[in-house]
């Protein structure tokens, strides 16, 4: 089990070896730090690489902080994530990664550094559960695994204070990880680091595949790790990668100008509301203990980070959250960073774990073969992915690396990659 496997203290678990395994990770968001973290703790050499870390000031922070960072079980509340094979793997991933941040939550100290909390987390619907067998499969899927504090109740709407007019008739709840992204982001970064992580700050052009070799002689590594997000469009030549723009408006949650929200609460995009368009949501999660966050929007293939208070699908976003929830309508802006926006890293099969499938062409040099385990005509790529997770990085975090890590033990023992399956 993987979080047998790891620690949460400054230093590795496993100490690097005299002549360890070097590996290059591209990609400082959650998903590249969790992965990192997993790879350190088992001895390895890690090196980090990303054109941009996580900041704190008012300008355009990356999609790991602007993350809405509410564990969920798939499909998430964002909707998309629809591939089978995908989708078969996330909820095993979903549950590692719960294991993990309820671990976390439950050490006070932890806790604190890292900005993850156990919460309340209630989900609503317009018409009974019985009645929807997609959702009804989805809530019984849930009651089955290791989730804490589940309870299917309709009593829910009344006693969070929803609107009884909005529309909701059916609802359950569960305790699940809420993280303070910019904090969790913070934590991330000085542990890898005090594992031993390097952090270099750049950009890779171009297909990865083509400049594999160089990236390893560069780094002197043995693996490469692609957790690179979006950017997947262009570092793996992954055409059916695409953004889904998202939105959060932050306001003042400290129970002075409306009763404090202590609890998140949602209306996914797949249980939609007859007055929601099929891109709009409900999402209230408490991000920490001053910061609300209202949401969402789920806008596919918009590039473009330039919506504003006044955007009008933003200004729908916050009348519906007042609507479903009627106190909200007195809330205060956070004046320091009252618009969140980001581009959530879709793809057409959504997440992708896997290493390249690509053939290297395989030539003699000082006596090896490209430093691949292959002397035939072509050498197996010593390239793994790890992208595609759309609004649920967070909450696939610890299962996909777990799953990267065995990838980069295949590599290494020189088996052949095998492509994503139900298996």
């Amino acid at each position: 089990m993987l979080e047998d496997i790891i620690s949460f203290k400054p230093e590795p678990r496993i100490k690097p070896a005299l002549d360890p395994n070097n590996i290059l990770v591209l990609g400082g968001g959650v998903t590249g730090l969790v992965t990192s973290w997993i790879l350190l703790d088992q001895g390895y050499n890690v090196t980090v690489m990303s054109k941009q870390w996580a900041s704190y000031t008012k300008e355009q922070r990356i999609t790991s902080q602007i993350a809405g960072a509410l564990w969920e079980f798939p499909p998430a509340v964002c909707g998309q994530h629809l591939d089978p094979i995908s989708l078969h793997h996330s909820k095993r991933w979903c549950m590692v990664a719960y294991k993990i941040w309820d671990t976390i939550a439950a050490d006070p100290k932890l806790s604190r550094a890292s900005g993850v909390r156990m919460k309340k987390s209630a989900f609503f619907f317009p018409k009974r559960l019985e009645e929807d067998e997609e959702q009804y499969r989805k809530m019984l899927e849930i009651q089955s695994t290791d989730v804490r504090g589940f309870q299917h109740t309709s009593s829910l709407i009344e006693h969070y204070g929803i609107n009884p007019e909005y529309g909701c008739v059916d609802a359950y709840e569960l305790l699940a990880p809420i993280i303070d992204t910019d904090q969790g982001m913070t934590w991330l970064m000085e542990l890898t680091k005090s594992k031993g992580a390097k952090f270099v700050t750049g950009a890779v052009e171009g297909d990865i595949f083509d400049s594999e070799l160089d990236l390893r002689r560069r780094f002197d590594v043995d693996v490469i790790v692609n957790a690179t997000g979006l950017a997947g469009l262009h570092v793996a030549k992954d055409k059916s990668c695409y953004p889904i723009r998202g939105g959060l408006i932050r306001v003042i949650n400290d129970g002075t100008n409306f009763e404090k929200v202590d609890a998140a609460l949602s209306i996914s995009a797949d249980a939609r509301h007859a007055s929601h368009t099929a891109n709009e949501i409900v999402f209230i999660v408490p991000r920490s203990d001053k910061i609300l966050l209202l949401g969402g929007i789920s806008q596919p293939h918009e590039w473009n980070l330039d919506l504003t208070l006044e955007s009008p699908e933003i200004r729908r976003m916050k009348d519906r959250c007042e609507d479903f929830l009627p106190r909200l309508k007195d809330a205060r802006l956070d004046e320091e960073y009252p618009l969140a926006q980001g581009l959530r890293p879709f793809r057409a099969c959504n997440v992708r774990v896997e290493r390249e499938l690509r053939m290297q062409k395989a030539y003699y040099c000082e006596g090896e073969v490209n430093g691949y385990a292959n002397g035939g005509a072509f050498a197996a790529s010593r390239i793994i992915h790890s992208y595609g997770h759309g609004g649920a990085g967070w909450s696939l975090s610890f299962g996909c690396a777990g799953d990267v890590l065995k990838l980069v033990q295949d590599t290494l023992a020189g088996k052949t990659p095998k492509p994503m399956s139900l298996e």
